[in-house]
């Protein structure tokens, strides 16, 4: 029902008043703008100007491109750029709307790049209705002078790695596939930390169950909330193998023959990730067939002492029940003894059973 909702809100018409690009309240490209700024020989050029300004300078001189950064635009919002640019409307749908897989698809002479990015929630202890990761999402539109980067999500901005790339000019100098690479780096990288952090959980998790032998110390809940967590970090995670292997080994006039090989050694990078999430997958298997094992040891020690006291206590109700009924010759009957004496014989009985049971384990 949910995804439904989402679907009719998706394709439900927007009825917001078309933006008007260049008034003085706005930014030169609107609300969702974060930046525009133009970049020669690695170099960021002093000056804000609108996005039509800006590509028109780098064309003019023949040099350089622009990065322009958006966050969560609207169709409205977009939709001047995607014309100034000539974006695919299928890739400015996906750019827009969100929800997309990682994947890399090329359409005329632009370069459209889907990266999920993860961040790790922090809590103080992890119960069965903690987050873990969240995820949010990066589009890259890499052209010959242009780099136009589209963030949805709360974490994961990229102010950070422009300053950096600015920092280091003749990486900048290689122009958009020099930002690519270094946005996907960035992605993966973070990739990395997660990893790092939902380690501390598994091992919080691990020992939880482990502590107590017989399992009853454990929140299965908190491993099934763990493991559903790390299914959605999987997702973001796994189908960017593939992308990544196109741009480290396919040879595309976007990408710079040297960059190429930055991505391969991205690619290695994401295989580890991938490899420590599948570990991680294979263990909370692991950590819940151990519990299920502990329980059900537990349940069969519970089921054998219940056994044992079951066959303690049947001696004395026999002997009570043969000397309740109603016969006038029974043996010892009329003896001044006899009471103690067949109390007597019942307790010796059961103290030789409840000796026999704790010998063997099942008391």
């Amino acid at each position: 029902m949910i995804h439904r909702l989402r679907k009719a809100v998706r394709l439900a018409p927007r009825r917001t008043p078309p933006v008007d690009l260049n008034h003085r309240a706005r930014s030169p490209l609107g609300s969702a703008v974060v930046n525009c700024v133009v970049y020669r020989d690695g170099v960021r050029q002093t000056g804000d100007c609108p996005a039509d300004e800006a590509i028109a300078r780098v064309r003019k001189a023949g040099s350089g491109f622009v990065w322009i950064g958006l966050y969560e635009p609207t169709q409205e919002e977009f939709s001047g750029i995607a014309e100034l640019f000539g974006l695919h409307p299928l890739a400015v749908e996906d750019a827009v709307h969100a929800h997309q897989r990682p994947k890399v698809e090329r359409y005329d002479s632009v370069l459209f790049t889907v990266l999920k990015t993860v961040s790790y929630v922090t809590h103080d202890r992890l119960t069965a209705t903690s987050e873990v990761v969240e995820t949010g999402e990066v589009m890259v539109f890499t052209g010959s002078d242009f780099v136009i980067t589209v963030r949805h999500g709360g974490h994961s901005s990229l102010g950070p790695l422009r300053e950096e790339l600015e920092s280091r000019p003749e990486q900048l100098a290689k122009g958009p596939s020099a930002v690519l690479h270094a946005i996907v780096d960035h992605v993966v990288d973070h990739y990395l930390e997660v990893t790092y952090a939902v380690q501390d959980d598994m091992d919080a998790v691990e020992i939880d169950v482990f502590a107590d032998h017989r399992g009853r110390g454990a929140d299965v809940g908190r491993v099934y909330q763990l493991k559903r967590e790390l299914l959605e970090f999987r997702r973001a995670v796994a189908p960017l193998d593939r992308p990544l292997q196109l741009l480290g080994e396919q040879p595309t006039p976007l990408i710079d023959p040297e960059i190429q090989r930055y991505f391969r050694d991205v690619a290695d990078h994401l295989a580890k990730v991938n490899e420590q999430v599948h570990g991680f997958d294979e263990l909370l298997n692991s950590i819940l067939q151990a519990n299920i094992a502990q329980v059900t040891v537990a349940q069969n020690e519970d089921l054998r002492k219940i056994s044992a006291w079951v066959a303690i206590i049947a001696v004395p109700t026999m002997g009570c029940a043969i000397y309740g009924m109603n016969f006038d010759h029974m043996p010892e009957l009329h003896w001044t003894y006899g009471y103690p004496a067949v109390v007597g014989v019942m307790a010796t009985a059961c103290l030789l059973m409840h000796r026999g049971f704790r010998r063997n384990g099942w008391l």
